[in-house]
């Protein structure tokens, strides 16, 4: 490596200081999912920035969904997966598989890869110490319920012992004995608000909130809450980017000082986001 190279290296570090000064000690959520988790590269680098930055006395909690793996198992079994209105309709053998594989495999999965590359990470689902209760959306989703508390001591408690945690959005029930399948960016917001977090960051597999959605130079870089129905009038936000915004609107109004949609397709994107001059995704404050 020469001289200039390490200078360089040098450089990156002396920048990213005031940044790992201001977030040392605080709560940041992220909800982990899209081509993030499943192409091995990205997954491999969103993994390395949530142990780089846990290691540096940022409190990261990981809040992951898993739908790829949930429609393949599905498959596997020989059942189709529907959808209502964008939402996964969940029967009772859905909801079987989707604990079974968030709760389970995926879950685990992603605990073992962050352990293995140095960090200490436990995996939690909503249905321990109460994390997520719940109550059923509408019948035509079947088993999807709506979050109705959240419990956040078990979180509290892995944050306080040095541990990341890694939870699947699985919810006990409160008006009847089952459990239900959340929306993971509902859940990331809604546990943001109950830990008090300073930021919440949802990765997606777009570039940010862009004024013409054909040209990623028309990134939104902030974005205040006035101006979110506007935007949704212009139909700069809409589809599934309406709910995704839904849930940063409501973190930020309840508490979370901002929230970013952030590109998870780029590699190390949580770390340029956090710890350098350059934010590459949109955020809502």
């Amino acid at each position: 490596m020469s001289y200039t190279q390490v200078e360089q290296r040098a450089q990156v570090l002396a920048e990213a200081l005031p940044y790992i000064q201001k977030y040392y000690g605080k709560t940041v959520v992220v909800k982990y999912g899209g081509n993030a988790m499943i192409s091995d590269e990205l997954r491999h680098a969103v993994i390395s920035d949530i142990i780089l930055l846990h290691l540096v006395g940022v409190r990261v909690v990981v809040v992951h969904g898993g739908g790829p793996e949930i429609t393949e198992m599905l498959h596997k079994i020989g059942k189709e997966s529907k959808f209502v209105d964008g939402l996964r309709y969940t029967d009772q053998e859905t909801m079987d598989v989707v604990q079974q594989v968030l709760c389970g495999k995926v879950n685990k999965n992603l605990v073992a890869t962050l352990n293995h590359m140095g960090g200490r990470a436990i995996g939690l689902c909503g249905l321990d110490a109460g994390l997520f209760q719940a109550r059923q959306l509408d019948e035509k989703y079947g088993l999807v319920g709506e979050i109705t508390g959240v419990n956040p001591v078990a979180v509290n408690d892995c944050l306080n012992d040095g541990y990341i945690p890694v939870i699947s959005t699985v919810a006990q029930g409160t008006d009847a004995e089952t459990a239900y399948n959340i929306n993971a960016d509902t859940a990331a917001a809604k546990l943001a608000v109950a830990l008090h977090a300073e930021k919440l960051i949802l990765l997606t597999d777009i570039r940010g909130l862009l004024r013409d959605p054909k040209d990623e130079s028309t990134l939104l870089p902030v974005v205040g809450l006035d101006q979110v129905p506007a935007l949704i009038k212009d139909k700069v936000i809409q589809g599934g980017m309406i709910p995704k915004v839904d849930c940063c609107v409501e973190a930020v109004r309840s508490g979370v000082k901002n929230t970013i949609i952030l590109d998870g397709r780029i590699p190390h994107s949580i770390l340029i986001e956090l710890l350098s001059d350059e934010g590459i995704g949109t955020m809502l404050c």
